[in-house]
């Protein structure tokens, strides 16, 4: 076979070792290899990164093992080419595997140009990628915390969300806030309480707050309350982080925001997640099957079989998902036009992956060419 990297080596990365194999030369009867095996710690990565250069390497492949390539990638970065492979792509042989076995595979799959770049964004996209995702949690920790108030309510007769639409709006937390502190709400706090909106609901919204509320149940509504009030300036402190790293990406943003369905948040969620160098995938449909929202291919024997999407980067997938949806309910747009259509024919689900497979491909072709989003006519 041919070779494409005369010296490289293959890292099989563990929570507390990593075995490092060294291959250098251009014939197989001349190969040099060596391997050893070094400790995790920093100060065992740096004895790694000096013996790598020791031996002239310039290139370096190893599997996405969990979190355990990140420290190793981060500081072996600077110094090589550094090719982060899926696991699953590069197994070796059924039956003969040990540890340097698996390091001098990869070593002999990179030497040869058969393992295919994983994409690794640059370090202010990677810090952008944990705050965007660690904001989706504690979004999710808070939406668990609303409903869990609101099984407490509905336990002990307290009707409050069949009368306001959003219980957690500003009227709806201001007469929260007064039954937890006085343990009832009656109908001059309501008064004082509620939008004005809302005043022709009055005795409604006075009948829904008299239930059978006891010491204990307030007691858990206090929990929760103070939890929700904790994770939404949580949230918020996230929040002006992500919009001092999105300084540098302010045309990217203002590009993304003009597609109908996606918001400031959205685009911030995308930025994360596939950059904003379309560089790193050959095409758009690259990345819409690497984001996961692309059709299986499964046939055999002439007969296509299951078309359900591939595996992908869940959190791209779930953002532009929420965007189709998003944009599907918008009027006089070409998209929801689209969905609609899909809709009708295949169902709901299939067309809102349809969508967001279309939206992302949009999205791949305006970062490329630096252009806004253009609405298509409508026919």
């Amino acid at each position: 076979m041919e070779v494409f990297i005369e010296k490289c080596a293959g890292l099989d990365v563990h929570s507390e070792t990593i075995v490092a194999c060294v291959i250098k030369g251009t014939r197989e009867d001349e190969l040099y290899t060596e391997t050893e095996t070094f400790p995790t710690l920093t100060k065992d990565l740096f004895r790694l990164l000096k013996w790598l250069e020791t031996h002239e390497v310039t290139h370096i492949a190893m599997e996405s093992t969990g979190v355990y390539w990140k420290p190793v990638f981060n500081i072996l970065e600077d110094f090589f080419d550094i090719t982060l492979a899926n696991a699953q792509r590069i197994k070796n042989v059924p039956g003969r595997k040990t540890d340097v076995s698996d390091a001098e595979w990869i070593a002999k799959l990179l030497r040869h140009g058969l393992i295919e770049k994983s994409f690794v964004p640059p370090v202010n996209i990677r810090e952008l990628r944990d705050l965007t995702r660690l904001r989706k949690k504690w979004i999710g920790h808070l939406t668990s915390e609303k409903n869990r108030i609101q099984k407490v309510l509905e336990s002990s007769n307290v009707k409050l969300s069949t009368v306001i639409s959003d219980v957690f709006g500003v009227s709806g937390r201001r007469l929260l806030n007064r039954l937890i502190e006085q343990g009832y709400v009656d109908e001059d706090d309501v008064e004082k309480d509620i939008h004005g909106k809302l005043a022709p609901k009055k005795q409604r919204i006075t009948d829904s707050l008299f239930g059978t509320i006891n010491e204990h149940q307030i007691f858990l509504i206090r929990q929760s309350w103070q939890h929700i009030q904790y994770l939404e300036t949580l949230i918020s402190e996230i929040d002006e982080r992500v919009d001092q790293l999105l300084q540098n990406y302010q045309e990217e943003l203002q590009l993304l925001i003009t597609i109908p369905g996606i918001s400031k948040d959205t685009a911030a969620v995308i930025i994360a997640e596939i950059g904003v160098d379309m560089g790193q995938f050959p095409t758009s449909q690259h990345l819409a099957s690497w984001a996961g929202v692309s059709p299986g291919n499964h046939e055999s024997a002439g007969k296509r079989k299951s078309t359900r999407t591939v595996k992908g980067n869940p959190h791209i997938k779930s953002a532009m998902c929420e965007a189709a949806w998003a944009v599907s309910r918008s009027r006089n747009r070409w998209l929801a036009n689209k969905y609609w259509s899909l809709a009708a024919r295949r169902g709901k689900k299939k067309a809102l992956v349809a969508i967001s497979h279309r939206m992302l491909r949009v999205i791949y072709s305006m970062l490329l060419n630096k252009e806004a989003y253009k609405e298509p006519q409508i026919i």
